[in-house]
C-alpha cells in the first residue's frame, strides 16, 4: 500500500484547504480497520501529530488545530481527507498521512504554506 497526499497549496491566513490522502493498494477489509492520521512537519522542527480517526470514526486533535481542522475518511473511497480552516502562518508545513502500526509506504506529503 503506498499513501498519497494531495491537496496543499499558498493560502492566505484565515483561509480553507482540503487535504486528501489515498492508500493506494490497500484492500476495502484492510483499510477500514485501519487508524489513520494526519501529522505535519515544519522547517527545523520535528513531525508532530495533527488529527487521527480510528477505524471507529473516533477523532482526535492536537490542541493547537481543535476546532479549526476536521479529519474525516471514505472507506470506500480509501481516503483520508484534513478540512482544514482558519489557517495560520504556524500551520505552514509539509503534511503527510500515516497509518500508525501498519508498513505502508509513505508519502511525499504536501505543503501547506500560510504566509505571515
Amino acid at each position: 500500500v503506498q499513501l498519497v497526499e494531495s491537496g496543499g497549496g499558498l493560502v492566505q491566513a484565515g483561509g480553507s484547504l482540503r487535504l486528501s490522502c489515498r492508500a493506494s493498494g490497500a484492500i476495502l477489509s484492510v483499510f477500514n480497520a485501519v487508524d489513520m492520521g494526519w501529522y505535519r512537519q515544519a522547517p527545523g522542527k520535528q513531525r508532530e501529530l495533527v488529527a487521527t480517526i480510528t477505524s471507529d470514526r473516533e477523532t482526535n486533535y492536537a490542541d493547537s488545530v481543535k476546532g479549526r481542522f476536521a479529519i474525516s475518511r471514505d472507506n470506500s473511497k480509501r481516503m483520508v481527507y484534513l478540512q482544514m480552516n482558519s489557517l495560520k502562518p504556524e500551520d505552514t508545513a509539509v503534511y503527510f498521512c500515516d497509518a500508525p502500526g501498519q508498513q505502508w509506504g509513505q508519502g511525499q506529503g504536501t505543503q501547506v504554506t500560510v504566509p505571515g
